[in-house]
């Protein structure tokens, strides 16, 4: 397997985004990272497009208003790990040697209706048509139980809020740019017990996008910090049961990455995970190796998770706040730690950022991880 590097990166900012169709978005991403790359379009060999809900053939949709070449188009569902899969894809055609530059591109048009908790009804089960098996209550009851077992102050969710609501804030492209105060999260519409509505990501549309190359491409084509991949590991669970205990997917998926890249949790100068209530990013301390399991309220009671702390997290506002469109999320994660490591994230930048690890989880206990280097 040969170096790969991430030469160019481009996104659309994410939120309610009636003005341009799920195409136009794509466009938009796909060109800026073709600009950012300083690619030519007719030099890709290869495309992934991740989607979750967008219809038949979404890549196919995008592409064709950018001009048809002929290349592959791959279309990826993986619900929110779609995009880290779609970048996880491209990765390894570039490593093999089979192709030497590949676009990965996510797009997401989710509109107000959001999506169905009961999907196919074909499969749903009873507990899921009652509203026991969604995602609002697992996080509700996880909360509930962690609180439970290790005395957990809601104030620490709740700051999980606060921190990246400041983040982003600081984030051109993030749907929600505002602060917010433990109180105002306390204080926000109930969604299911403890979870109020600002323990929870908002509804969003938008795309993103990554240009990756083998190495002798990216030399005669970056004038910048090279940013290269350190470490690509997927996992699925070994089994399917969301409330048995035994060792997290995320935990799995780490040990793997950490190997792979000849690195430790500490020498990650930032990391962007899967938050899609505040819950998540707690757990997430603790099995990406950053403290021990019922430790991880220390870390964002002591501040240790914001910019400008021992091991930034969501630095570009997470899921929460800078939104979750599904396919396109783990690109938008990808987008903000090659800004990072390029040193190019202005007012939200992380001092000396070097290797940046960005994990996304998805339906059906699925984990992928991604280290990057410059």
């Amino acid at each position: 397997m040969r170096e790969v590097a991430v030469v160019g990166v481009g996104m659309t900012r994410f939120g309610r985004r009636d003005d341009k169709t799920m195409p136009e978005l794509g466009v938009e991403a796909t060109l800026n990272a073709l600009r950012d790359s300083g690619i030519a379009w007719k030099t890709v060999q290869l495309a992934y497009c991740a989607a979750a809900n967008q219809g038949l053939a979404a890549g196919t949709r995008v592409l064709e208003a950018i001009g048809m070449t002929g290349i592959p188009i791959i279309n990826v569902e993986n619900a929110s790990a779609s995009g880290s899969t779609a970048f996880r894809e491209a990765y390894l055609a570039v490593a093999s040697g089979a192709y030497d530059v590949a676009l990965a591109l996510g797009v997401g048009k989710i509109g107000k209706g959001g999506l169905s908790a009961t999907d196919d009804v074909r499969e749903t089960n009873i507990s899921r048509v009652m509203g026991l098996n969604h995602a609002l209550s697992n996080f509700a009851l996880k909360m509930n139980r962690r609180m439970h077992d290790y005395g957990s102050s809601i104030d620490s969710f709740a700051r999980i809020a606060v921190k990246n609501h400041h983040h982003g804030a600081l984030n051109p492209y993030a749907q929600i740019q505002k602060e917010v105060t433990v109180e105002e999260v306390h204080a926000s519409r109930m969604g299911c017990d403890p979870l109020t509505v600002l323990h929870m990501c908002p509804i969003s549309d938008g795309a993103a996008a990554a240009i990756l190359c083998s190495t002798d491409v990216a030399a005669k084509c970056t004038k910048g910090p090279l940013i290269t991949v350190a470490a690509s590991v997927f996992k699925t669970q070994a089994y399917r049961s969301r409330n048995c205990p035994g060792p997290d997917v995320t935990e799995v998926a780490a040990k793997e990455a950490y190997e792979q890249a000849g690195m430790g949790p500490w020498d990650m100068d930032l990391v962007q995970v899967h938050d899609a209530a505040t819950i998540e990013e707690v757990e997430s301390y603790e099995f990406l190796g950053y403290c021990k399991y019922g430790e991880g309220e220390r870390l964002i009671d002591e501040g240790a998770t914001q910019i400008g702390g021992k091991i930034p997290f969501n630095t570009d506002g997470g899921l929460l706040t800078r939104g979750h469109p599904l396919g396109p999320t783990g690109l938008a994660q990808i987008w903000e730690t090659v800004v990072q490591l390029r040193g190019q994230a202005g007012p939200r930048q992380v001092e000396g950022a070097k290797v940046g690890l960005a994990h996304m989880i998805g339906y059906g206990d699925v984990a992928v991880i991604h280290i990057l280097k410059r």
